[in-house]
């Protein structure tokens, strides 16, 4: 065994290690070893240097008499860049209002890591795909650790497990348990006809609206409508959305969606304003005891019933909603989900099951009346795969509607409406560019501007769903396309989600030509957790006349 020194290229010399290694070993095994020593997240970038020249031979670095700088994607070690900010606001003012469009901007300026601090809270951006596979990695180096400075830190809900708290907890590993069960492929068919009611259901509203000649907001009613499909398969609780076109929003559904703009106001703000007693920092706790109290009174209607237990499996396909198999399932040892856990799981599985979809829906509404052609050609698919209004959506039958998939993935791509999925960094280390990143720190793998990074997608500004059919996009890098996330803590209903839209999405095209209303620009919320259409009106017109089955159907029947 021999002794070198080594230090980060970047920091003084005299902060070399003496490190033990084999000049007999391969250079990957030495930059395995150097990783290890030097927290470096990503071994296969590390090069080293003597006096300003490449070795490459592990012998030579081992017998070189001056210390050996290490150097990562052929770059020094630095400190991740960022705008220097005013006193005490710091970068407020450089990401609020428009946070989509200056998050972009330091992108384009500061390269693919950048940091900002607002009113004393530090969160670190990425667009790069790589840091974001290791981000979402649960590893040595990051996990989800809902901190004062993740932007989930006004909502936190440790008993939650799922989504609200944090990884490294017994909570968590019990919810990761039980609920993915009630949400995975299975499960979610046996949803399907609770979902497909209640958009028919929903035709009674939009048709008045349509006879009175009316435009509509679109958000508040796609809220409407994925809150109570979501209700009904979580609390099976009808929350009367459609009974009339000005039916009042579900307190239980209001309280959720106040609560993510007063978290994204309270996290956007520091933790100075966090902690006030007064203010959006006390109603976004006053809130948020409400909505348990509600639930909770759900939760213990429907556990009244008093209903034989079933394997977990088996609970998710019998279960008549999401409270019913969490009182009923039982895991192998004939454990359930602790009573203290169930009340928080069941308020995050029910918020998140219809505020991303509901966003989503929005933006695909937005698509249709935005993109020319693509609400034709989703029409015609559904013509040339007999589709009527008899028709049962399950997810055999929307497996062969291609065009529809690329067009929601597409939508996904260039308008998802999740932003800010936090990780936490365990341990000081060193991300590929050389980016030093501190203990405890949050990395935001910035979806939005992953999704339109043009160095990973061609023309990303352009909507086009028949990208999905290239070879250059099947073969994209696992992290270029990440609308739910990755990895152990990424989203658990992405199932139900997608569920939803493709029997809602069809059922409304197929009813409906939508026709957006007046010409104003269309802009987000950036005081809310999601990203969302504020002021998106479109009119929903009955289609009277069907195009006929395309001459290429014809021909292949």
């Amino acid at each position: 065994m021999a002794s070198q020194s080594f230090y980060l290229l970047g920091e003084s010399p005299s902060s070399a290690r003496a490190i033990q290694l084999n000049p007999n070993v391969p250079l990957e095994d030495l930059r395995d070893l150097i990783a290890s020593h030097f927290a470096i997240v990503v071994a296969d970038g590390i090069g080293f240097q003597s006096d300003d020249n490449n070795l490459y031979d592990v012998s030579d670095i081992a017998t070189s008499s001056s210390p050996i700088a290490i150097t990562i994607d052929g770059r020094a070690v630095r400190e991740v860049p960022g705008p220097a900010g005013l006193p005490y606001v710091g970068n407020f003012f450089e990401v609020f209002p428009d946070h989509l469009g200056n998050h972009q901007r330091l992108f384009d300026h500061y390269g693919p890591v950048f940091k900002t601090t607002s009113m004393g809270r530090t969160v670190y951006h990425s667009n790069d795909p790589d840091v974001a596979t290791i981000a979402f990695a649960e590893s040595d180096f990051f996990t989800k650790k809902i901190n004062d400075a993740h932007p989930l830190s006004g909502i936190k809900n440790p008993a939650a497990g799922v989504f609200l708290g944090d990884t490294d907890t017994p909570e968590w590993r019990v919810t990761h348990k039980f609920l993915p069960p009630a949400l995975g492929p299975k499960a979610v068919r046996h949803y399907a006809p609770t979902m497909q009611k209640t958009i028919e259901k929903a035709y009674t509203v939009f048709d008045q609206l349509d006879e009175q000649g009316e435009a509509w907001n679109v958000y508040p009613f796609m809220l409407k409508l994925g809150a109570e499909a979501v209700a009904k398969l979580t609390l099976g609780l009808e929350l009367k959305h459609f009974e009339s076109a000005d039916a009042p929003i579900h307190e239980m559904v209001q309280l959720i969606a106040e609560m993510l703009s007063l978290n994204k106001k309270v996290t956007s703000k520091g933790n100075w304003y966090a902690s006030l007693p007064f203010g959006d920092p006390k109603a976004l706790k006053d809130k948020r005891a409400r909505l348990e109290v509600i639930v909770e009174e759900c939760i213990q209607k429907a556990a009244s019933g008093g209903v034989a237990d079933l394997p977990l499996q088996e609970a998710a396909i019998q279960a008549s909603n999401m409270v019913d198999y969490a009182i009923r399932a039982t895991d192998n040892k004939g454990e359930k989900l602790p009573k203290e856990s169930l009340t928080s799981a069941i308020v995050v599985a029910t918020a998140a099951g219809f505020t991303t979809t509901s966003s989503l829906l929005s933006w695909l509404i937005y698509g249709l009346v935005t993109y020319p052609g693509v609400q034709e050609k989703l029409l015609q698919e559904l013509v040339d795969h007999d589709f009527s209004d008899e028709t049962e959506v399950t997810s055999d039958y929307t497996d062969q509607l291609s065009y529809l998939d690329r067009f929601i993935k597409e939508t996904q791509r260039r308008h998802n409406p999740s932003f800010q999925p936090g990780r936490t960094a365990k341990v000081d280390m060193i991300l590929p560019g050389g980016y030093k990143l501190p203990k405890d720190s949050v990395m935001i793998p910035a979806l939005h501007h992953i999704h339109n990074n043009p160095a990973i997608w061609d023309n990303p500004a352009k909507f086009d769903p028949d990208r999905w059919d290239t070879e250059e996009v099947k073969n994209r890098h696992k992290s270029a396309y990440i609308p739910f996330a990755a990895g152990p803590r990424m989203c658990i209903g992405f199932n139900f989600a997608l569920q939803e839209i493709k029997v809602f999405l069809p059922k409304l095209i197929w009813r409906y030509k939508f026709v957006k209303d007046g010409n104003e620009t269309i802009e987000y919320d950036p005081m809310f957790q999601l990203i969302r259409p504020n002021n998106l009106y479109v009119r929903a017109e009955r289609r009277m006349k069907m195009p006929p089955k395309s001459e290429e159907t014809i021909s292949s029947l």
